[in-house]
């Protein structure tokens, strides 16, 4: 096969580590789920029913997932950049239409994760009946830690936290989530053909709030990992 004459050289891969080895996991497609936690939605002014209700998603390009452990500025056109802190699924295999048991199976591994917001813009966005695309697909505003591979496991349990400068933020339990990691599988799978390489970040406890130029994060969830994140001074 000839090779292809680029026009300038595509962009690398995204990958992050896996717990365990050197090898590393390749980031395909990043997805949200919204309000997943009914203490958090309430903060945010709203209630769920599940009764009556599907989960809600939003998504981010890859580009903007960074491996934890390091650093990134604040970003621009933003007074108000908060933290989320969240279980993120990762995928090892694809499918589609698939059940809540199938959904088990497709699942490569766990980390802990933050989705970072521009939370003026998202309200300024909702009360306007906008999209949040400038809000959450923000650069270096998805976090991620290592992945820890599933072997079968699948959390429905576990306590989940967000420390800022070594104080507790957001404080939770994986039981507390709306919806379970296999029905969050299985209902996104009926919109999309879902593939390996997939990160579903499964929503955040409640406890959302601020963060500033120099404030160091921790994230923990037991059983899954931990993350570690500074925020730089703006470029």
């Amino acid at each position: 096969m000839a090779d292809i004459n680029y026009l300038w050289a595509p962009p690398a891969p995204v990958t992050l580590p896996v717990r365990g080895t050197s090898a590393r996991l390749p980031v395909n497609r990043v997805f949200f789920v919204g309000r997943n936690y009914q203490a958090h939605a309430k903060e945010m002014g709203t209630t769920v029913d599940k009764a009556t209700m599907r989960p809600v998603y939003f998504t981010k390009f890859a580009q903007m997932v960074v491996a934890a452990g390091g650093s990134a500025p604040y970003p621009p056109e933003t007074q108000d950049y908060h933290h989320e802190v969240e279980l993120v699924v990762a995928l090892g295999t694809g499918g589609f239409r698939v059940t809540p048991d199938a959904a088990i199976g497709m699942v490569y591994g766990y980390a802990c994760g933050l989705d970072m917001t521009r939370r003026d813009l998202q309200a300024t966005a909702k009360a306007k009946g906008n999209p949040w695309d400038v809000a959450k697909n923000v650069e270096n505003g998805a976090v991620v830690g290592e992945i820890t591979p599933a072997e079968g496991r699948i959390p429905s349990e576990g306590e989940i936290s967000l420390y800022v400068n070594g104080e507790v933020r957001q404080h939770g339990n994986l039981s507390d989530m709306i919806w379970s990691v296999p029905e969050i599988i299985s209902d996104l799978s009926s919109y999309y053909h879902l593939e390996p390489g997939d990160l579903i970040f499964t929503g955040t406890p409640e406890g959302v709030g601020p963060v500033q130029p120099g404030d160091q994060l921790e994230g923990r969830i037991e059983r899954v990992g931990t993350l570690s994140f500074k925020i730089a001074p703006p470029d």
